[in-house]
C-alpha cells in the first residue's frame, strides 16, 4: 500500500465517526450506522484505489461484501471495514464505539463468514505465550509471566455478555483485573498491544469479522491473537466449509486471518472508549482522534484533527 493513501483511509474513517457520532445517545442505532456507512462511502468515492469489499457487516447495500470502492484509478486493493462498530452503545450514549478500516493487497484478509469466534489477543510482549486451547488460568499465567508482572496487575478486557459468565469466574478465580466493556471488542483487541492502555489481553466471543480486522491491526502492532470459529447451528458450519475449510474446529493465527504483508489500518472514536477518544464538537466544528498504522513498517500515527463545518459542508 501506498503511504499516502494513510491520510486517505483517515479521511474515510473521520467522516464515518462525524456523521455517526450526530446520532449518539438519540436512542436509533440504524440511524447512526446507515449515516456512518452513507460517509464512507461517499468519501471512498474520491479515494485513488480499485478497492473491493471483501469484509463488512453487510447491513447496507453501499458496503456489502464484494462492492467496489474508490475512484478506480490507483492500486487494486481489498478492503474489511466496519463502518460503526458498536453501533448500539453510539445510539445509546455509551462508550468503546469507532469506525474502522483494513486495506491491503488482493487476499490479504481471510474472508469470514458472518459468524461467531472465540479469541485471545494480545500484545508483542506476549506474543507466542497464548494458546486459546488451554484455559484462562493458563493463559492469563502464561501473559503476566511474558510481560513480566504479577498475576494481580494483568487486566483482561471482555465483552459484557452472559454467554462470557463462566469466563468472567474463571478470570476472576486467578486474581486478575477485569475490564468490561459493552461493545468494541476490536477497540479491545487493538488496545491490548499498545503500551499506554490499561489492558493486557482480550478474551472471549465476538463476531469473526472483527476478529479479523482486529488481526490487521495486531499485525501492524507486533502483537498475536488466536481465534477459532464458534458455531450456532449446522447453518455456521456450512458457511465455513463455503469458504474451503476442512476443519471446523481449527485454530487460526495472525497470520491465516490477516495474511497479507503490507496492510493498512485506521479507526476514528465515535464515542470515548478504551482505544480512542470520541468526537468533540464546539461552535462551528469538531475535534476527532483517530489512528492509522501499516503492517509493513509497523509505523503508527495519532491523528487529531480540526474540522470546521463552514468549509466542511458535508457534515
Amino acid at each position: 500500500m501506498d503511504r499516502n493513501l494513510a491520510l486517505e483511509v483517515v479521511r474515510v474513517t473521520e467522516a464515518a465517526a462525524l456523521y455517526a457520532s450526530r446520532h449518539m445517545g438519540r436512542g436509533n442505532e440504524d440511524l447512526a450506522n446507515k449515516s456512518a456507512v452513507d460517509a464512507m462511502a461517499k468519501v471512498f468515492s474520491s479515494v485513488s484505489i480499485k478497492g473491493r469489499v471483501v469484509i463488512s457487516p453487510g447491513e447496507e447495500e453501499l458496503l456489502v461484501r464484494g462492492s467496489s470502492l474508490g475512484n478506480m484509478a490507483g492500486l487494486e486493493a481489498d478492503i474489511a471495514l466496519d463502518p460503526l462498530e458498536g453501533k448500539t452503545t453510539c445510539a445509546n450514549g455509551g462508550q468503546n464505539s469507532i469506525t474502522t478500516i483494513a486495506i491491503g493487497e488482493r487476499g490479504c484478509f481471510f474472508e469470514v463468514p458472518p459468524i461467531y469466534m472465540e479469541k485471545i489477543a494480545v500484545g508483542p510482549e506476549a506474543k507466542g505465550a497464548i494458546d486459546i486451547n488451554q484455559s484462562p488460568q493458563i493463559n492469563i499465567k502464561r501473559i503476566a509471566r511474558a510481560m513480566g508482572k504479577y498475576i494481580e496487575d494483568i487486566t483482561v478486557c471482555v465483552l459484557d455478555r452472559e454467554r462470557h459468565r463462566e469466563l468472567i469466574e474463571h478470570i476472576r478465580e486467578t486474581g486478575a483485573r477485569i475490564k468490561l466493556i459493552q461493545d468494541g471488542d476490536i477497540s479491545g483487541a487493538v488496545a491490548a498491544a499498545m503500551k499506554d492502555k490499561p489492558i493486557d489481553v482480550l478474551m472471549g466471543v465476538g463476531g469473526a469479522m472483527h476478529g479479523v480486522l482486529a488481526a490487521s491491526a495486531l499485525k501492524c502492532l507486533g502483537g498475536d491473537i488466536q481465534a477459532r470459529f464458534v458455531y450456532r447451528d449446522d447453518n455456521d458450519r456450512e458457511m465455513v466449509r463455503r469458504t474451503g475449510e476442512d476443519d471446523l474446529d481449527r485454530i487460526y493465527g495472525i497470520t491465516d486471518l490477516a495474511p497479507g504483508n503490507n496492510i493498512m489500518f485506521s479507526a476514528t472514536g465515535v464515542t470515548d472508549g478504551e482505544l480512542l477518544p470520541g468526537v468533540r464538537y464546539y461552535p462551528g466544528g469538531a475535534h476527532t482522534s483517530s489512528i492509522v498504522m501499516r503492517s509493513k513498517t509497523h509505523t503508527i500515527r495519532y491523528i487529531a484533527a480540526e474540522h470546521q463545518f463552514d468549509y466542511k459542508p458535508m457534515y
